[in-house]
């Protein structure tokens, strides 16, 4: 297991037939890792009925709906246990396009991390209403100013890890969850001095199922860049 494209999941079944055929398509030898909570809606189902006829998709289930935060961790582990060197994060919905996994990898020789953004060069947002990219734009200029984290999009979810990476970070005190994950994640892996590299992507709205984003993912993410400020200040950050 070389590079394995992790897959949080929570009703996605309408999704993920179709991105487990455009990830499998690529000539670049993926894994796939769907991790799945529970979902009411037999996505887990559809996975494993692909898992047993193709052996580079993998199943992870919980049992329940635990937040995207633990399900990166949970799926970091396995692909730390089982030798990935590059280690993605995607969404299952579309947003992300598997076409750019290519890009990622190219960069990825040079670098330890790298992240998809949708606001380097520019805005590649396509289908948000305009109150949600105002959110999100905001989101990241007020990330940057406060822990210093010099990135443009420090909340997206399309990155490549090095395994080193993810190795030189203690993965059990990372403890948040949804966007906020997004930002301890990065942070702690600059502060450790690993090198990290944005490339643009577009990013496009999902084509089916529900957003998982609510009030409380982003308070909580307002609240860890001070978090991190402050643990940062005090040496504290790891």
């Amino acid at each position: 297991m070389e590079k394995l494209i992790i897959i949080p999941t929570y009703n996605e079944c309408e999704n993920i037939p179709s991105l487990l055929d455009a990830l499998l398509a690529l000539p670049y030898g993926l894994e796939v890792l769907v991790v799945d909570d529970n979902s009411p809606d037999g996505t887990a189902r559809l996975v494993e009925e692909r898992a047993a006829h193709e052996p580079r998709v993998h199943l992870l289930k919980r049992p329940g709906k635990m937040g995207l935060g633990s399900a990166y961790r949970d799926g970091f582990r396995y692909a730390l246990d089982h030798g990935a060197e590059f280690i993605f994060e995607m969404d299952a919905d579309f947003s992300h396009d598997p076409a750019a996994i290519g890009d990622f990898l190219a960069a990825a020789r040079d670098v330890d991390v790298v992240l998809g953004s949708r606001y380097l060069n520019g805005v590649r947002v396509v289908n948000w209403p305009l109150n949600r990219l105002i959110l999100s734009r905001s989101a990241n200029v007020y990330t940057r100013l406060i822990t210093g984290l010099p990135v443009h999009d420090a909340t997206g979810g399309f990155k490549c890890f090095r395994r080193r990476a993810l190795e030189g970070i203690r993965l059990d005190q990372v403890r948040s969850d949804g966007y906020a994950f997004q930002i301890e994640v990065s942070f702690k892996c600059w502060k450790r001095g690993f090198k990290i590299r944005e490339i643009p992507i577009v990013f496009v709205d999902r084509r089916a199922g529900v957003s998982k984003m609510n009030r409380r993912i982003i308070w909580e993410a307002a609240g860890m860049v001070w978090h991190l400020r402050l643990m940062d200040l005090l040496g504290r950050w790891d």
